[in-house]
């Protein structure tokens, strides 16, 4: 994260002796990104991070994904997935996935286990409902609207409230997960035409002590899954300080950039992932050119797969289509898409959108995980001509 946060007891200087109240010393542990060489925080456990007393290997029940073949554009309906007594970890359905990234999504209802992705950052959107998620560095509250950043290796447990549970998109990224480096200056302060800034950002604020042991924890890696037990409870942190830490951002604090006329995505970038961008579609003005057409115009994103989740709102491109809140559009490289038939000619003399959307960009190819064969809408590809095959 762009800026430094400290947060509970922490000695004047690193690396020097911290002391319990019984005399033995906190035990340090740096999370650190890139070596030694990039964002870190310094965390005073308690226990030792490191005691182990048991390693199991687990399943990974994922089931296999398949190409987008034949290629064409495709749309899916969350609501038509099916989850019953969920937690947030172990019940994510996957829709879409490549080597850089895995997008899931999950009607969590009970708590998760504790758990922790090695193998990088992940990336919450809250589409409705609410939680508290516990980490090691303290705890967070999520609810409608809000992006939720974890990074590498932090251990977490997602606790939804009794009111409905939380629905949540997840993207998990297979590196690090943060703001678009443009918007950011040399010493990582949001610049001025940045859509959002540190104001806009919450971080863990007071330390989560938890007592334990023999506590279990399930960790993603880069080979599997793996069941730890630990001897003391991970959070035991008394206090920490660092750049390196989980952080919610709400979708209704993006400031949309507009123009006379129509913008292109990258005005409504959010973050950026290894080989992804994220996206926020919220409520504007649009174009103010008299004979501007706010719509999006047809085009060929050759080198990307688009996968647009539609929030909130009316979504003005793709009326006509089958699409409504809680939706997925996916766009592949290699299809030329655009406005549903008529929608630019409606748009025209438009003051205002009212849509909300969340819009993943991949420069690999989206593979179909089990839950996007559950929840397709077959009769997508065919909205722009009104005629199916052998039609």
């Amino acid at each position: 994260m762009p800026y430094y946060r400290q947060v509970g007891e922490i000695p004047h200087k690193r690396h020097t002796a911290f002391r319990k109240p019984d005399g033995g010393l906190y035990a340090e542990e740096l999370m650190g990104v890139e070596g030694f060489s990039a964002d870190s925080a310094l965390l005073y456990h308690r226990g030792l991070p490191t005691a182990i007393v048991d390693a199991v290997a687990i399943e990974d029940e994922r089931g296999p994904i398949t190409p987008n073949h034949p290629l064409k554009p495709r749309a899916f309906k969350t609501h038509d997935l099916k989850f019953g007594d969920a937690d947030a970890v172990t019940d994510r359905r996957r829709l879409f996935g490549n080597a850089d990234v895995t997008i899931g999504f999950v009607h969590a209802n009970r708590p998760s286990p504790l758990y922790r992705n090695a193998a990088g950052d992940e990336l919450f959107y809250v589409q409705g409902g609410s939680a508290t998620v516990e980490t090691i560095y303290g705890s967070l509250e999520i609810g409608d609207g809000d992006y939720l950043v974890i990074p590498t290796s932090c251990t977490y447990r997602v606790l939804p409230h009794d009111d409905g549970g939380v629905k949540l998109l997840t993207i998990e990224a297979r590196g690090h997960i943060g703001p678009p480096k443009r918007y950011l200056s040399a010493k990582g302060q949001f610049l001025e035409h940045s859509p959002y800034c540190e104001r806009d950002i919450r971080g863990p604020s007071e330390p989560l002590v938890v007592d334990g042991t023999d506590v279990e924890v399930l960790v993603r890696h880069r080979v599997g899954l793996t069941r730890y037990t630990y001897a003391t409870h991970p959070f035991d942190v008394v206090g920490w300080d660092g750049c390196l830490y989980p952080w919610v951002f709400n979708i209704d604090d993006f400031e949309p950039i507009t123009g006379r006329v129509h913008q292109p995505p990258p005005v409504h970038q959010t973050f950026e992932g290894p080989n992804f961008v994220v996206c926020s579609f919220c409520p504007r003005k649009v174009d103010y050119h008299p004979e501007s057409i706010p719509v999006p115009y047809n085009h060929a994103n050759v080198d990307s797969d688009e996968l647009m989740f539609y929030v909130r709102g009316n979504y003005e491109a793709r009326k006509g289509s089958g699409i409504e809140v809680g939706s997925l559009s996916l766009h592949p490289s290699g299809f030329t898409h655009g406005p549903q038939p008529g929608a630019a000619e409606a748009s025209i003399g438009a003051q205002f959108f009212d849509e909300t959307a969340v819009m993943v960009d991949t420069f690999a190819p989206l593979d179909l995980g089990e839950a996007a064969d559950a929840s397709e809408d077959h009769g997508y590809a065919w909205t722009w001509s009104g005629r199916g095959p052998g039609a």
